[in-house]
């Protein structure tokens, strides 16, 4: 396997888009990365420029040591799945997981091993002699990825390979993968748009908005160190709350006002907000930040908000419950418990768990806190 890097690397299509912009990214040896963004974001087209299948127009690409960018796809010794599989429809499952190697001159014996192998660690061994018309959706993404693994490839790339699925292959596949990086050790770039399968399945994950790199990071640190609010409201689901107001000193104090209600900052905040008094500013909270307050024991009275809910969307084991703040300006989602059901248009007293808010600027939209 071996290690990929980006330097610089821009792509525009004509007459002048900017599709990619000075993206500087290295995927090291046996990493899993993905990409995540929304459609249009720049993802696949950087991917592609990886794999060969787009030609840089700025900056330099690495595959190990050696720079690829004038190197045809054919030659760069990487393989790609597909989002629609791309298999040879008269061709059966075996004949197709061979056919890369078969136009390298691999030696019969050594081509039966490799599907062979790569056949048994995907579950597919029993399907060899069928063709793709005959198996599931599952069943031939399956193939597809055994027949990127005959080849040994330096680097395994992957373009939104499971969103022909159904939720729950999507949700199977998505543990195969995981498991079939380590037990391969392989290094795998893996381009989606769903931020749940970027989650679970990434070493480190690259968020990508308009062509540009926001935040380059592990789930973790993404999830509660984002560096500005699109990457906090793309990571999560449901997405964290934004609500705007202002920041006030108050008896020495700092305070987030809504208009209609306003809650305590923790003291640890003071000296990074103190800039921000009296300005607007972006608030961030997380659904599952929000308390109902009878199920808060000593909630201080300044981190409690009053808030009617509209709508509930019952899903088990928790609840989401749309909420409208006082002033009727904002609405926001609390995730609670399954059996945590309030009325329609009831009102509730909510506690804000201040210690684990966001603040944005209004204008950079960077984080603050």
């Amino acid at each position: 396997m071996a290690r990929v890097s980006l330097r610089n690397v821009s792509k525009i299509f004509p007459p002048d888009v900017m599709a990619v912009k000075d993206v500087n990214l290295g995927i090291e040896n046996k990493e899993f990365l993905v990409m995540v963004g929304p459609s249009g974001c720049g993802k696949s087209t950087t991917l592609r420029m990886i794999a060969g299948l787009e030609k840089a127009s700025k900056g330099e690409i690495y595959i190990g040591d050696k720079q690829v960018n004038d190197v045809p796809a054919k030659d760069r010794n990487i393989a790609m799945v597909f989002q629609n599989y791309a298999l040879y429809p008269h061709m059966t499952v075996y004949e197709n997981m061979a056919f890369g190697l078969k136009l390298r001159k691999y030696p019969k014996n050594e081509i039966d091993k490799r599907v062979s192998e790569a056949a048994l660690i995907l579950g597919i061994d029993r399907y060899l002699e069928r063709k793709p018309r005959e198996l599931s959706g599952g069943q031939r993404q399956r193939v597809a990825v055994g027949r990127a693994i005959v080849r040994k490839p330096l680097a395994f790339l992957f373009d939104e390979p499971l969103s022909n699925l159904d939720a729950k292959f999507r949700v199977q596949m998505r543990t195969e993968l995981s498991k079939l990086h380590i037990r391969l050790q392989a290094t795998m770039i893996y381009v989606t748009h769903d931020q749940i399968e970027a989650m679970t399945m990434g070493d480190r994950i690259v968020v990508m908005k308009d062509g540009v790199v926001q935040q380059i990071a592990d789930p973790t640190t993404l999830y509660d160190k984002p560096v500005n609010k699109f990457v906090a409201g793309f990571i999560g689901s449901p997405p964290m709350n934004f609500i705007e107001g202002i920041v006030k000193k108050i008896n020495g104090s700092f305070y987030f006002d809504e208009g209609s209600f306003k809650v305590k900052l923790v003291d640890e905040m003071s000296d990074t907000i103190s800039s921000y008094d009296g300005k607007e500013i972006i608030f961030g909270i997380r659904p599952e930040d929000i308390y109902d307050k009878l199920f808060v024991q000593e909630a201080p009275p300044e981190n409690c908000v009053i808030a009617t809910c509209e709508i509930i969307e019952p899903l088990g084991a928790e609840v989401y419950l749309h909420l409208t703040s006082p002033s009727r300006k904002h609405t926001f989602i609390a995730k609670v418990g399954g059996h945590d059901k309030p009325g329609i248009n009831q009102d509730l007293n909510l506690v804000f768990d201040m210690s684990k808010v966001h603040f944005f600027d209004k204008e950079s939209e960077k984080v603050i806190i």
